[in-house]
């Protein structure tokens, strides 16, 4: 199984990034080699569409599971069409988060936000 999770820093040592689309690197893990990788995630700097755009590196790079604290609807529709399963993060441990989904202890992400797409609140 490959694991994708956006990270702060590509190093073991890096915390779960925030946001999934503006994560400035994306670790990817094997649990089949138990190997660890990070890519840049180019989708970063968009000016817009940039959770888009990470949830298709995610698709390009084989992924079969995201684990992340949010994910926007229009990612979530593109790693869904990709039957990708998005997983939300229990903390901000890279390891701690890896242990639980081999356990199976972590949660579907269920509450998938609308997205910024450049708006910045008090559109209702």
């Amino acid at each position: 199984m490959k694991i994708m999770i956006p990270v702060d820093e590509n190093s073991s040592q890096s915390k779960i990034c925030v946001s999934f689309g503006r994560a400035p690197y994306f670790l990817i893990y094997d649990t089949d080699s138990d190997e660890s990788k990070y890519i840049e995630n180019t989708a970063a700097e968009s000016q817009g569409g940039a959770g888009i755009k990470a949830a298709q590196i995610i698709v390009d790079n084989k992924a079969d599971v995201l684990i992340t604290p949010r994910c926007g609807e229009n990612a979530a529709e593109v790693l869904n069409a990709a039957n990708i399963k998005i997983y939300k993060s229990m903390n901000d441990s890279i390891q701690e988060n890896l242990n639980a989904i081999k356990s199976g202890e972590l949660s579907i992400l269920n509450e998938i936000h609308e997205g910024f797409h450049g708006h910045h609140g008090g559109r209702r």
